[in-house]
């Protein structure tokens, strides 16, 4: 069953009843079924956008054991199904921990078909937009600066500084602390660039000894050296009408500088044991952690070379200042680990996104990364809380007394826990911060979050 099909399962036991709900439910396709097994069964088979759940169900009917067994194993089956469950008059409590347990909302009996036929149709309006959201998403991971998740203003700026360099053939050097994302900004470059149909060619200058990082770089003749049993092209010639990016260029050992500076300027190179030169048509972005000014000064960079890989630079801001994103980011590895296991949480609780926001993040996104990657897997209720991410409860900020300014501070991070929490969900980010769409939309104006 995909997304849109407008089709509905009803797990109830009483024959009358489900008569009743069939004929209530004409403008659906209905499914029935009568125990948790048939249930599970068609979820797995059709993954229904809405479930009605009796949480009475045999060989228990009598309590709720069989029926909250049921809605678990549903949910992780199929985490983006409403199930709303339907109990007796007097299970209010079951009704509400059914909700904790992540039901859409519940109905108690008799049943009454209007109602419980609007309480559906909501529930399947809310799960087309959710589906038309994930759309989008999936439509945006496409997009040349896939995987860049930003709001802040630091970031957007480097995103925009991004789009304006990639037109062009200048050498770009992009400058950040390690797991800042300069991959993926340098990816982003290459996607945007009229070179986006040849290759991107990434090497890491730190990553291989320095005795084979030449062979790397340049290729070399068969014979060259001991087990150079053919000739191999290099990474320079592999990126031929593409891009490469020269990961952690400060760790390039200075035997190494001159070839790499002669090649910047002539465009040419010679695999190592050849004596003719090959021309190559190549846009070079490089990336490092590293102070360069300063390993120029101690003579470990040359001058000359450091001019030529900046002709442009860009520099990326830390996570610990990029205000609010680090949430964004938070929200979309959950996602991201939760499809990877098939396993459904929450989300995070408050006191958990209150320490995300508070934490200084010196590993900056890759450790973000890996702390909800932990704690998706060691989380065991159904919201991941600060002490699964390893943080501490976040101690109170010092806050500026002008007034503008703290207003300005508390919508801007009010919005961004919103579309956070919303993952970009419009109407219900709306609803969140109670608000209207276009009130919305002016704020996000406002702040240039758009």
């Amino acid at each position: 069953m995909g997304d849109g099909d407008k089709k509905l399962l009803i797990v109830e036991d009483d024959p009358g009843l489900q008569s009743q709900l069939r004929w209530a439910f004409e403008d659906y396709t209905v499914a029935v079924a009568d125990d948790r097994e048939s249930a599970l069964e068609m979820v797995r088979s059709d993954q229904p956008p809405v479930v009605t759940l009796d949480l009475g169900l045999p060989p228990d009917a009598a309590n709720a054991t069989e029926g909250l067994q049921a809605l678990e194993q549903i949910l992780a089956l199929a985490p983006h199904t409403k199930v709303i469950v339907v109990t007796g008059n007097d299970d209010r409590a079951n009704a509400l921990r059914a909700v904790g347990l992540g039901a859409y909302d519940f109905y108690q009996k008799p049943v009454d078909p209007d109602v419980l036929g609007l309480i559906v149709e909501r529930a399947y309006a809310l799960h087309r937009l959710e589906y038309e959201n994930r759309q989008l998403q999936r439509r945006a991971e496409k997009s040349p600066l896939e995987g860049v998740i930003a709001s802040s203003p630091e970031m957007v700026k480097a995103c925009r500084m991004v789009e304006k360099v990639a037109a062009s053939d200048a050498t770009v050097l992009l400058l950040g602390e390690s797991g800042t994302g300069k991959e993926l900004l340098a990816r982003g470059i290459h996607g945007l660039s009229q070179r986006s149909g040849g290759p991107f060619i990434a090497i890491n200058c730190a990553a291989i000894p320095d005795t084979l990082l030449e062979s790397e770089l340049f290729g070399y003749e068969k014979g060259a050296f001991t087990g150079a049993a053919k000739q191999t092209r290099g990474k320079i010639e592999c990126a031929q009408g593409g891009t490469l990016f020269l990961d952690e260029i400060g760790d390039l050992p200075p035997a190494l500088q001159a070839k790499i500076l002669r090649f910047l300027q002539e465009r040419v190179i010679e695999r190592v044991g050849g004596r003719s030169e090959i021309a190559v048509d190549v846009r070079v972005v490089c990336a490092t952690h590293q102070d360069l000014a300063q390993l120029m000064q101690k003579g470990e960079f040359r001058e000359d070379l450091y001019y030529r890989v900046n002709e442009i630079t860009l520099q990326l801001p830390s996570l610990r200042q990029r205000s609010g994103d680090a949430v964004l980011l938070a929200q979309a590895f959950l996602q991201k680990f939760m499809q990877e296991r098939a396993k459904s949480l929450r989300g995070f609780s408050d006191e958990a996104l209150a320490a995300i926001e508070a934490y200084a993040w010196p590993g900056n996104v890759r450790e973000l990364e890996n702390r909800v990657k932990r704690a998706t897997i060691m989380a065991e209720g159904n919201r991941i809380e600060a002490e699964d991410l390893e943080l501490a409860a976040p101690k109170e900020d010092d806050m500026p007394l002008n007034l503008r300014e703290v207003r300005e501070r508390a919508e801007r991070q009010a919005l961004q826990r919103a579309m956070g929490l919303a993952q970009g969900n419009m109407s219900k980010a709306a609803q969140m911060l109670g608000i209207s769409r276009p009130t919305l939309y002016d704020l996000l104006n406002k702040f240039d979050m758009k």
